[in-house]
């Protein structure tokens, strides 16, 4: 049963990832909508990561420059 879970979630992603990639060369809009929630997603995501790192842990990529 986790297996499934994670397949769903693997399925979810790579076709979040698709969708990105087919908003960037101007695909309908539906695509577009799930690419800003798939990018929306790894935004908070990325910012829920940098948070559980802690503050004394930054590197030159962190600076968001």
């Amino acid at each position: 049963m986790v297996v499934l879970g994670l397949l769903g979630v693997l399925a979810l992603v790579i076709g979040g990832c698709v969708c990105v990639v087919w908003a960037e060369r101007g695909g309908p809009r539906w695509v577009r909508v799930v690419a800003a929630v798939t990018r929306g997603a790894g935004e908070l995501l990325h910012s829920a990561g940098r948070g559980s790192r802690g503050s004394g842990s930054r590197t030159s990529s962190d600076d968001g420059d």
